[in-house]
């Protein structure tokens, strides 16, 4: 039995086809080819049309068809990850009602913060595990307060995946652990929060049937088989937002283990059997793809909003013409700590590490007469390994230390000069992976199908590609307190 993985990222769709038998990815696919564009019609707004996710979608598995590498009729199951925290709504015709508030935006976050103190902290983070912070809750009560004549017209609401998935089956469902990043989820009582439903004045209708996350969410329906190729009547078996959904694609699903992922954002994710919190809320806990009320699994996240954004930018900027390997060839021909040239890499709206504060990102010490496009890309670089060390340091101080950290051979790891310069700040070795979201989702959709009889059994025979180990903390050390001695005095102005 073949399995499809659908991973609806920011930038773009990408999908996947694995053979549940060997494991293997038979093809993978993405759609655009250009990075989709993100809507910012004020400062620190940031929407995407879940129509065109749609569209995307289609284009993707009708592009991984293309390759005749398997047979379309083969696949029996359906996964899907998708782009955390965004708020999709839909009238009870199922019609989108307004572009999805997507994760980095920051309008709610005064709403949510009144309602951190209203509810009252310490309830807050001892049932919720979060402040109601910028989260889907804080955006819908954002829509209920601005745009009213859209809010009387919801009928449910989503987060992105639970559209795709709405899309492929006709059916509305979501789970405990899309729920709880969403900051809908009482953890103590194991129920949906009456104190969030409560001082929002949300109707419970609004949200979706709740089920596990490996378990069926809806059946391809007869229109969308036409549209897609695939088999009538197939299971989506699996949805789960991006980064537990990254761990689980590294086997990142016991108590300990720790993922990471450096694509358009940055994440630790790591895996606890307590119910855990930040006092400060600045890294966040939410229930992993296989949490249930008898085993508890939380995952304890920390975002850094701009990281490969940061070095897009950096590459429109300063690397016109060349390619990111080549802007990785000049970086790695300048020393660490790239000749005092200091990167804050904050500028993709409010960091929740930072106490939801907008810092904006810097490029500091620029000296005229030395530095190159080249200082740029490694500052760049380094700039985001060191807010990756001071997040872990958060996490740390929460009890995750981790001994290693599993990641995908993908989008920054691709870097040798990033990894090392992550390895080296923090002081902890990667393993990496070839695994991605979307390889991740497909063999989600197989243990929610029961292709495989367990979740080890997904992973068995799993080896990581490259293992990296410390070398040169001594050299990064200093140059990393020089950057946290400049963040400080940002965060103070």
């Amino acid at each position: 039995m073949l399995l499809l993985g659908i991973d609806i990222g920011t930038s773009s769709i990408k999908v996947s086809v694995v053979d549940s038998q060997t494991r293997q990815n038979l093809v993978s696919a993405q759609y655009p080819d250009k990075e989709s564009d993100i809507i910012s019609a004020k400062p620190g707004w940031a929407e995407q049309s879940p129509e065109m996710w749609w569209e995307h979608v289609q284009e993707a598995i009708k592009r991984a068809s293309a390759t005749g590498k398997f047979n379309p009729q083969d696949i029996g199951a359906i996964g899907i990850a998708y782009q955390m925290h965004g708020l999709v709504v839909v009238d009870k015709n199922q019609q989108v009602l307004r572009n999805s508030i997507i994760w980095c935006d920051s309008r709610a976050v005064d709403i949510g913060n009144k309602a951190f103190e209203a509810i009252g902290e310490k309830k807050s983070l001892s049932q919720l595990l979060n402040s109601p912070g910028n989260f889907t809750a804080a955006k819908l009560a954002w829509v209920k307060e601005n745009e009213p004549e859209i809010y009387s017209r919801i009928d449910k609401v989503m987060l992105p995946g639970d559209f795709i998935a709405m899309k492929l089956t006709g059916e509305i469902t979501t789970s405990v652990s899309a729920l709880s990043e969403g900051v809908f989820w009482d953890f103590e009582g194991d129920k949906l929060s009456d104190d969030v439903i409560e001082y929002f004045s949300f109707d419970k209708s609004l949200i979706p049937d709740i089920r596990p996350v490996f378990s069926e969410h809806g059946r391809l329906t007869a229109e969308m088989a036409a549209r897609t190729g695939l088999k009538k009547g197939i299971p989506v078996a699996y949805k789960s937002g991006d980064q537990p959904n990254n761990a689980l694609s590294l086997n990142v699903l016991k108590p300990g283990e720790v993922a990471a992922t450096a694509g358009t954002s940055g994440v630790i994710y790591g895996v606890s059997d307590q119910l855990i919190y930040d006092p400060q809320s600045r890294v966040n806990s939410f229930a992993h793809v296989n949490y249930s009320g008898t085993e508890k699994r939380v995952g304890v996240l920390l975002c850094i909003n701009g990281t490969g954004s940061l070095n897009r930018w950096a590459k429109n900027m300063f690397g016109a013409g060349i390619s990111y390997p080549e802007m990785n060839e000049l970086a790695q021909k300048i020393p660490v700590g790239s000749n005092g040239l200091r990167v804050l890499p904050f500028g993709n709206g409010a960091e929740r590490m930072l106490n939801n504060k907008i810092v904006g990102a810097h490029i500091e010490n620029i000296d005229l007469n030395l530095h190159t496009s080249g200082h740029i890309f490694r500052a760049v670089q380094e700039g985001i390994a060191f807010a990756f060390r001071y997040g872990l340091d958060i996490m740390r101080e929460n009890g995750m230390n981790p001994s290693i950290i599993r990641a995908g051979k993908a989008n920054m790891f691709l870097s040798d000069l990033f990894t090392r310069a992550f390895v080296n700040a923090t002081n902890v070795p990667v393993e990496l992976h070839r695994n991605d979201g979307s390889v991740g989702a497909a063999l989600g959709a197989g243990i929610g199908s029961a292709a495989f009889a367990s979740e080890s059994e997904a992973f068995s025979g799993s080896i990581p590609e490259q293992i990296v180990e410390p070398t040169a903390t001594e050299e990064y050390e200093p140059v990393y307190q020089e950057w946290k001695a400049l963040l400080m005095k940002k965060l103070e102005q």
